[in-house]
């Protein structure tokens, strides 16, 4: 119950900012943005939210399912603009698996070199033999 809080409580707060202060973004992503940074500052644990973030994961096909019957209204429309829509689809997930893959990259080499700084653990060898 305490991860459903949590996760309500971070997308109402992106909803009201959202309307509050007029930002072109939708008020869910700015909540799911907060959410991170609340997690990545350790605000908040992950173990209170998992089970509850696990559930909706196993579920997501449920939530897509209106989604998925709305656009049978447009079957027309889409069979005239297959192609513009494929490439569109395809190019916009490229992008997002790039963007989404480089700054999961630099954040994870930014947490080993703070844990490092922390324990005095050394780094990882170069081809040379020593450490970086």
């Amino acid at each position: 119950m305490l991860g459903l809080a949590i996760l309500l409580a971070f997308n109402f707060i992106g909803i009201w900012l959202q309307t509050s202060f007029h930002i072109p973004l939708p008020g869910n992503v700015i909540g799911l943005i907060l959410f991170t940074i609340a997690l990545f500052a350790k605000l908040i644990k992950l173990e209170w939210v998992e089970t509850t973030a696990n559930w909706f994961t196993g579920h997501m096909m449920l939530f897509f399912l209106p989604f998925v019957v709305g656009t049978m209204a447009f079957f027309p429309l889409i069979g005239r603009n297959w192609l513009s829509i494929g490439v569109g689809v395809m190019g916009s997930s490229v992008a997002v698996l790039l963007v989404t893959g480089f700054i999961t990259s630099k954040l994870q080499r930014h947490g080993e070199k703070g844990h490092r700084m922390k324990t005095g653990a050394p780094g990882p060898k170069t081809a040379e033999g020593g450490m970086k």
